[in-house]
């Protein structure tokens, strides 16, 4: 077996994963993140199987996950891979705008840095008690469920093998093929692409909740976490907007914007779309009607360019958020909201731009879509 440089920033791993001979078909057994998993929707997915990933990463207690990871492992639902790999990943889906795209990356172990040593860069705040209950989880499971995603500055994959792939599996109209790369040459190949530093698209509380884990345990079993590694040049990288739903009261807009009125959120989403990205904007919309509030060009800061950040600076109360901007119009039609706000998605290059610059965004201001599929791949805490 090859051994790996301790410090490397990216190895392969001996996947703990699902034996469908066992277990049954994929498609019931994955799902979604923990963090967008409803109420409605675990329940869907307890019902799908009996072995659907969500008892793992959404327990009614870590003391059950952690029973059900060992009884799964003793009865051959999980099974693991005798040779460490990296794992190349294709999603193939349609966003919110209806384009097929497909994403690429590499599943690997990521080592945990702190922010501070530059490697590793964070662009969204996080909150205490969500990583208080992956902490629980990790010290009962003591397994990487979910990966991160995270983008880095180096070159695409190469091309997926002319065999099918190992793992496939339909979630939420998005579909993920894995292939095994285990050859050693191989391996160094795919990970001599990824290049520092990188940024956590999705996943900021899982990574400083593995890093807590981490200085607690010390050691090289704990140094890492599971991350798909997805070049910032990939063509199916995508963000899309998180809209603003306000259900207490509307603030006046004040001097600092131009407001213009229009038609509808339709002509708003059009308008603000051919505004300059050096100046945040947005679609205000009311009982009374839509506006286009527009400031002028912020400057450097990369953080005063974004529109979520003049929303925000609003002082909303009762804040809802949505990906539609149709669900968010229909919410002020119902009632169900006293104003929305629509707003653009930023760019990679300013998720990046306010990551380099040591700060974060505000919440909710990037949807990178889809979400990456729990269930495909576990990561156990003992290599």
């Amino acid at each position: 077996m090859v051994t790996w440089p301790p410090m490397a920033l990216a190895k392969p791993f001996r996947a703990l994963r699902y034996d469908v001979r066992t277990a049954g078909p994929l498609d019931a057994l994955v799902a979604p993140p923990y963090d967008v998993i409803t109420p409605s929707m675990r329940e869907r997915l307890l019902a799908a199987s009996p072995y659907n990933v969500v008892r793992l990463i959404r327990p009614d207690a870590p003391e059950e996950a952690a029973a059900a990871l060992e009884a799964w492992r003793a009865d051959v639902v999980l099974t693991r891979e005798g040779r460490p790999a990296v794992w190349l990943l294709e999603e193939a889906f349609a966003g919110p705008d209806g384009l097929p795209r497909t994403r690429r990356g590499l599943v690997v172990r990521l080592r945990l840095e702190p922010y501070s040593a530059g490697v590793v860069l964070p662009h969204e705040r996080t909150f205490p008690g969500p990583k208080e209950a992956r902490l629980r989880l990790l010290r009962a499971t003591r397994t990487k469920l979910s990966p991160l995603l995270v983008l880095h500055d180096g070159g695409l994959p190469g091309p997926a093998p002319s065999r099918a792939p190992d793992l496939q599996a339909d979630l939420d109209g998005a579909t993920s093929r894995l292939w095994r790369i285990d050859d050693t040459e191989a391996v160094r190949a795919a990970l001599a692409a990824v290049e520092a530093p990188l940024v956590i698209a999705d996943g900021h509380h899982r990574y400083e909740t593995a890093l807590r884990f981490h200085e607690e345990e010390g050691g090289e079993e704990t140094a890492y976490v599971q991350a798909a590694l997805v070049s910032r040049d990939d063509p199916g990288l995508v963000v899309f907007p998180t809209h603003r739903l306000a259900s207490g009261p509307v603030p006046e807009l004040d001097g600092r914007f131009r407001l213009e009125e229009i038609s509808g959120p339709s002509e708003g989403l059009d308008r603000l779309a051919a505004i300059p990205r050096d100046r945040p904007a947005f679609v205000l919309v009311s009982p009374l009607g839509a506006v286009l509030a527009e400031t002028d060009a912020a400057g450097a800061d990369p953080l005063a360019v974004l529109d979520t950040t003049a929303v925000d600076s609003l002082g909303l109360q009762d804040v809802g958020f949505t990906a539609s901007a149709s669900e968010a119009a229909d919410a002020v039609t119902s009632g169900r909201a006293a104003a929305a706000f629509l707003v653009r998605a930023p760019t990679v290059d300013q998720v990046e731009a306010v990551a380099r610059g040591g700060e974060t965004m505000p919440q909710k201001s990037t949807y990178f879509f889809p979400k990456l599929t729990s269930g495909l791949l576990l990561s156990p805490y003992d290599e």
